[in-house]
């Protein structure tokens, strides 16, 4: 997809005209929000869509997402239409829509600019981080240093609402009735005991910290009287295994992404690296134990007191941008160098009195 955004992407980019701009809005518009990547970035977006239907109350909001992130937008109230890009019916079907406005909110590659283009709306909003920009009517800075739900936010500057007055606060997401039974079951053999989610898995290599970690953390936990629950997809099967051992609960393969948030939601802690299922818990307002190395902290690291990062902060990282992660010479020490001492000191900094049995 990134070649071929590189190539076609600037080639149609460059190509098509600039759109004129017309910045009128009626109350009750609707509003199309294109939304490829992963989960963390849809999860993110959150906020905005909450801002957008409380300025409008009678907006119609359509997504375009992808499948690998649509499972997310059902836990975000104001999201009445989706579609995803690589479904072709539904992408055909949200195309052949008129729209009051357009949202990109990709932030680099240009394809998701193009369609935004091509959409039949006469306001178009999007970042200016390359060709890009000339696809739209409002082409909104975009920066590495700001916090991503500030960066998505700020496209709604031109509908009126003033990013810098805002002040968003989780939950941002919700857990629908059905699929908050389901989290109950999935977990009911820990008898309502307190539990820590640990996640292993991430998008790329680099981004792992590894099974034997945090095995090592579980038991830990475990001693300190916490049940643990592993969630995660069948890829991180083997890794889950390793750290549920004979004392915690393995879910990954088992669950759907809405089910995954659900059992999130009823824990104590979430210790992950930067992922999607990160971004998850610090959307339902559950305090998380990060580890950061490749990704920009500033930028995708959940905010607030509730949440501790734990970041080397060596000299050549952060390295990722715009989601490209270069080859690491020195086998991503930024992550591999974390401890398992370093992990346990900061969930006793959020978790005070652990529940000893």
């Amino acid at each position: 997809m990134k070649q071929c955004d590189a190539a076609i992407g600037r080639i149609a980019a460059s190509l098509l005209s600039s759109p004129e701009c017309n910045s009128t809005l009626p109350r009750d518009s609707s509003i199309f929000i294109i939304r490829p990547g992963g989960i963390g970035d849809a999860v993110l977006l959150a906020p905005a869509i909450h801002l957008l239907k409380d300025a409008y109350p009678a907006v119609h909001i359509t997504v375009l997402a992808e499948r690998r992130n649509a499972g997310v937008f059902p836990l975000i109230p104001g999201v009445d239409t989706q579609f995803c890009y690589d479904r072709p019916a539904e992408f055909i079907q949200a195309l052949r829509r008129g729209y009051d406005v357009v949202i990109d909110t990709e932030q680099w590659h240009r394809l998701s600019a193009v369609v935004a283009r091509l959409v039949r709306a006469p306001v178009k909003i999007g970042f200016n981080t390359n060709e890009r920009r000339r696809m739209f009517t409002h082409s909104i800075p975009y920066s590495h240093d700001d916090y991503e739900v500030d960066s998505f936010i700020r496209l709604l500057e031109p509908l009126g609402i003033d990013a810098g007055a805002v002040e968003m606060k989780a939950p941002f997401l919700h857990i629908p009735d059905d699929v908050a039974v389901r989290g109950a079951e999935l977990v009911e053999l820990l008898c309502n005991d307190p539990f820590v989610v640990i996640f292993p898995g991430a998008s790329i290599p680099e981004r792992r910290w590894g099974g034997r970690g945090f095995g090592q953390v579980a038991i830990r936990l475990a001693e300190d009287g916490f049940r643990i629950v592993v969630v995660g997809g069948q890829d991180d099967w083997d890794e889950a295994v390793t750290i549920a051992g004979d004392r915690g609960l393995n879910l990954a393969g088992k669950t759907t992404l809405a089910e995954t948030a659900a059992v999130i939601a009823r824990a104590t802690l979430v210790i992950s690296g930067d992922s999607g299922v990160l971004h998850l818990a610090a959307g339902l307002d559950i305090p998380t134990v990060s580890l950061f190395g490749p990704g920009i902290a500033a930028k995708w690291a959940p905010q607030g007191e509730r949440h501790i990062v734990i970041n080397h902060q060596l000299a050549c990282s952060p390295c990722t941008k715009f989601g490209t992660t270069p080859p690491c010479p020195v086998n991503a020490r930024c992550i591999s160098e974390i401890t398992p001492d370093e992990v346990m000191a900061a969930i006793g900094r959020l978790l005070v009195q652990p529940p000893k049995t």
